[in-house]
């Protein structure tokens, strides 16, 4: 942010609420892309994010105003990172494997995401130091444009005759009525309640660690190794989730994740703040940072069935991204407001209780209900 200020004078708030307009329309177009994948094919999406995110990357430089840097970073750029996400993969994956074998598949996937953190951003950092953050963005387009041909393996077979029902057999259920069916779900709806917090507890976490250490009196320096080293045990986490949800129930695994999380925060908002402690905390919240999406995917996939489950998983992460952006808005809110972050722990913890109770009611059937794709 600060070499984009410099160049711009945009200023900070300014490209911090494209940011969050990032991420919040991260989540907006999950569904959107799930129900193009559901119906066009997880290989088309994917290939339209990629040239999308190749195009935004290449066209931020460029982006000289508020509007402008709203429109590409905020707008398109998280368009094109949405084509390519976890609804559309989780989608993808769960229609070609067993369910025995969907959780620990969930897992891979999801850790995905953290070795590219690992990898991405410390390259980005580089590319910025050495040849500036324009060449860097339009280095990162390069590397968007060279994830293309990853789509081929997930490309389907579209000119295989469609089946005819037998005469007085019902037609298999299309996309509203999955829709609908999961409208009227409770359990659908507390699923995406616990989703919510997940997004909130992430969000804050990510935002505003940096803030903490540093109100903290700590060296900055352990920012970004306290975010290096969630990240790194975030792919432990997300793993061991999916290799737990194939011998534990997924509502049950979803619980003690929640409950785990509210624990940390609670030990660590009583703990001496050393350095020690920071990078304790950081290890226990990486095993549980997005531990949560093997389960919450498998779920879905459980009560409808994998016809829809980019679409339907793609609804719940919009959840996630809709609590992302209050935590980390009302993060910076509470500071301002009362010079800590106290409150928000607070919120944290409370969040998770919720998160921990509501998962408990939900009915998590021993098999999917609605037929999956041909």
């Amino acid at each position: 942010m600060s070499p984009l200020n410099t160049a711009t004078g945009l200023g900070i708030a300014t490209i911090s609420f494209a940011m969050a307009v990032n991420h919040l329309m991260w989540g907006a177009w999950q569904p959107v892309f799930g129900a193009m994948a559901d119906r066009f094919g997880p290989d088309r999406v994917i290939l339209l994010g990629g040239v999308l995110l190749a195009g935004m990357f290449a066209l931020v430089p460029l982006a000289t105003s508020a509007p402008g840097l709203v429109l590409t970073l905020g707008f398109g750029v998280a368009a094109g990172a949405a084509a390519g996400s976890m609804s559309t993969l989780l989608g993808a994956i769960g229609k070609r494997l067993p369910p025995e074998r969907r959780g620990v598949a969930a897992g891979i996937v999801n850790a995905g995401g953290s070795i590219g953190q690992l990898t991405i951003a410390p390259v980005a950092a580089a590319l910025i130091g050495a040849a500036g953050w324009a060449n860097a963005m339009l280095a990162l387009a390069a590397i968007a444009l060279a994830t293309l041909p990853l789509a081929w393996p997930l490309r389907q077979k579209r000119h295989a005759p469609a089946a005819t029902p037998a005469q007085g057999a019902p037609a298999p259920p299309g996309m509203r009525a999955a829709l609908r069916e999961a409208a009227g779900d409770r359990s659908y709806w507390y699923l995406n309640v616990g989703f919510f917090v997940c997004g909130f507890h992430i969000a804050f976490l990510i935002t505003h660690m940096p803030g903490v250490i540093e109100y903290c009196g700590l060296p900055p320096a352990l920012a970004g190794t306290s975010l290096a080293v969630i990240g790194l045990f975030n792919i432990i986490g997300s793993v061991g989730a999916g290799l737990v949800i194939q011998r534990l129930r997924m509502k049950i695994t979803l619980s003690w994740i929640y409950a785990s999380r509210g624990i940390g925060v609670a030990l660590f908002l009583v703990a001496p703040k050393t350095e020690l402690v920071v990078l304790a905390f950081s290890v226990w919240m990486g095993l549980t940072y997005l531990a949560t999406v093997p389960p919450t995917a498998g779920l879905v996939g459980k009560l409808f069935g994998t016809r829809y489950l980019a679409t339907l998983f793609g609804i719940t992460l919009l959840s996630h991204q809709v609590g992302g952006f209050l935590g980390a808005w009302l993060g910076g809110l509470a500071f301002v407001a009362s010079g800590h972050y106290d409150w928000m722990w607070y919120a944290d913890i409370a969040l998770a209780a919720l998160a921990t109770v509501i998962h408990l009611p939900i009915r998590e059937p021993a098999m999917k209900r609605l037929a999956p794709a041909a």
